[in-house]
């Protein structure tokens, strides 16, 4: 009988201590975190994640392979080379455009890239030439970004993004014919897409961080 009490007693210890342990390691799952900064976000007690975007140094966005949305720059550059040819780097169109962002030769020639397979295999090259060429584009076309941006040309609500992304897509003189004739001249590409669409389509988006720069290149 006593024997029985002995063990009636150690299972309701064991119960009790099992108790006691769950509570406490629930209660150490819900401490709040520490402060943790990361390379692209940083958590706080809120456990809310705060980028660190859009950054004023260029070469921040150039290592991330994660998925962006929103206006920050990083999804501007995203959402355009996705347009020109769904993010692949060794995309070569039907007229002889290159990699990500589209390049024609003769424009890689003027930010000092003379090797056009070497630029081909190379995605650190392609991202330093796309921002080179928003740079040397910005500074080309301050006139008319200080002058249109915010007002409606040809249907369209003209930004800063949007101007830059027809650019890319027509070149600064296509740009200006625009602006010129109030939107009546719009350069198509090849496919048919008009500048009118890309300033459309890329509107908004945050290239502050981009410096107008009138002799831009890139180094290899």
């Amino acid at each position: 009988m006593l024997q029985e009490e002995n063990n009636s007693m150690q299972k309701r210890w064991i119960y009790y201590i099992s108790i006691i342990a769950a509570v406490a390691f629930i209660g150490v799952g819900f401490k709040p975190f520490k402060e943790e900064t990361y390379d692209w976000f940083k958590t706080d007690e809120t456990t809310q994640l705060n980028y660190e975007y859009p950054s004023e140094n260029r070469s921040s966005y150039t290592h991330l392979n994660i998925p962006f949305t929103g206006r920050y720059f990083i999804g501007y550059k995203e959402a355009l080379a996705f347009k020109e040819s769904q993010g692949k780097y060794s995309k070569i169109n039907t007229f002889g455009y290159l990699g990500k962002y589209q390049f024609g030769v003769n424009t890689l020639k003027e930010l000092g890239i003379h090797d056009s397979m070497a630029f081909l295999r190379s995605p650190k090259l392609q991202e330093k030439a796309f921002i080179a060429l928003l740079a040397k584009n910005k500074w080309e076309l301050r006139e008319e970004i200080e002058k249109y941006c915010g007002t409606v040309v040809g249907g369209v609500y003209v930004t800063e993004s949007g101007i830059l992304a027809a650019a890319h897509l027509g070149g600064v003189g296509s740009v200006k014919r625009f602006f010129k004739t109030n939107g009546e001249r719009h350069f198509k590409d090849g496919y048919g897409t008009s500048i009118k669409t890309f300033m459309k389509k890329f509107a908004g988006y945050e290239t502050g961080c981009i410096k107008p720069d009138s002799n831009a290149k890139v180094t290899m």
